[in-house]
């Protein structure tokens, strides 16, 4: 394991990393936090003579809801939210992962075929990312790593996502000499997740977490995606971007995720195609009747919400690049509009006593009364709604948000230059 140091003796080195990492404001705590991330490894494993040091960012979807596994257009940013983690060898066949506050997971390296009994735990992502590696002949070796988490679980900022990232660089780093890229990272951590967690999501996750900064992203070709970086500042446009949670959990919705694509995949098949990139808008709506009869109007409204989203996501591009924040508003508050009325991922199938993801957008709504926007976020039905909020109504936003949704549930961010990285 090179370019490993030791956080007894040589801690400035990291400190050096953190700095360039962090806003300066957030430097101190963060110094705080990886002294903190090493003495949770030395109680979990025992002293760390040496060790290797990973991040990798959480993502906020800020267009292009739903459209990544259609082969869609999107628009995201890396958050200053992460997953960090210290790494040393073991000596064995064998890999643990100690995350803060969660069981330990343990994969034997000489067993790494899928268990479906594993679908939706971590040790299912671990395996995968490790079975992944050992297909392209790399030599895997035992390692102990020890995790901390600001990516909050739940949070629609994609901490499953972040973990993927995060393991794909330990695995890239230490036993596949770099050669990945950020873009091929995405498409293993996006691997696993389908195939060991049991989760068929798009890419968009995963490619928000490793390229880093906010980049729009053209799925046309899945294999080869289309990755443009979009240098703007919020703030300089005076707003913040906050993240609202909702208190909702969706560790019980699958089926409603997997119901978007799966009603998807009824109309493209109609017309002899995968995913909806395919299938020439035209013919959809000419074909609309048929389409109604064979697969239902929520297919069908969920189809109109993916043509229409990805104009949307050119339109805030090009907003964004001009400085036509009003513009990119609009576009925003037009996205969650369509994701609510049409893509209908705000509240889940029968729900009726509890609708935290349309209470908060409702309160969102009313109190910008007008001004900045704010849309379901990410795969929504649970999780969290994003919001562009005025500077001057921040703390007053800020807290009448946590007076009905909770105290810390909302969450002010920043958008990180940086993806998932090796920092010393």
């Amino acid at each position: 394991m090179d370019r490993t140091f030791s956080p007894a003796s040589d801690f400035q080195r990291l400190e050096a990393a953190i700095a360039g990492l962090y806003a300066p404001g957030a430097v101190p705590a963060q110094v705080q936090r990886y002294q903190g991330l090493f003495e949770g490894y030395a109680a979990a494993f025992g002293p760390c003579g040496q060790a290797a040091v990973f991040s990798a960012p959480g993502r906020t979807e800020i267009g292009g809801n739903h459209t990544d596994h259609q082969h869609g257009k999107v628009l995201a940013g890396s958050v200053d939210l992460d997953i960090i983690a210290a790494v040393a060898p073991n000596g064995e066949r064998v890999i643990r992962l100690q995350s803060e506050g969660f069981p330990m997971d343990v994969v034997d390296l000489d067993d790494l075929e899928a268990r479906p009994e594993e679908y939706n735990r971590s040790v299912s992502i671990l395996r995968g990312i490790a079975a992944w590696f050992a297909r392209q002949g790399c030599r895997l070796e035992g390692f102990n790593a020890y995790t901390t988490s600001t990516v909050f679980k739940g949070s629609g900022l994609s901490s499953s996502a972040a973990l993927e990232i995060l393991l794909g660089n330990i695995f890239n780093s230490l036993f596949h000499e770099g050669k990945c890229t950020p873009v091929e990272l995405a498409q293993i951590g996006q691997y696993a997740e389908n195939v060991y967690f049991g989760k068929p999501s798009g890419l968009l996750d995963q490619m928000g977490s490793s390229v880093g900064g906010m980049v729009t992203i053209d799925f046309a070709d899945n294999d080869h995606p289309a990755v443009e970086k979009v240098d703007f500042d919020f703030a300089s446009a005076g707003h913040a971007l906050c993240i609202i949670d909702s208190g909702a959990d969706h560790a019980d919705l699958t089926d409603e995720y997997s119901a978007v694509p799966g009603e998807l995949k009824k109309i493209c098949a109609r017309f002899g195609k995968g995913v909806l990139r395919e299938v020439p808008e035209a013919d959809f709506f000419a074909a609309l009747p048929e389409l109604r009869r064979e697969c239902g109007d929520r297919a069908v409204l969920r189809a109109v919400h993916i043509y229409d989203e990805n104009r949307r996501v050119s339109g805030q591009v090009e907003a964004l690049r001009r400085g036509d924040f009003d513009t990119f508003l609009t576009y925003i508050r037009d996205s969650g509009l369509s994701s609510w009325r049409y893509l209908q991922n705000v509240t889940p199938a029968g729900y009726t006593e509890h609708q935290d993801v349309a209470l908060a957008l409702s309160m969102a709504e009313r109190i910008l009364n007008g001004r900045g926007a704010c849309r379901v976020h990410g795969g929504g039905f649970a999780g969290t709604i994003q919001a562009f909020v005025p500077l001057d109504m921040l703390e007053g936003f800020k807290a009448e948000m946590e007076r009905v949704m909770g105290a810390g549930r909302c969450h002010v961010l920043s958008i990180r230059p940086v993806g998932g990285v090796r920092l010393v």
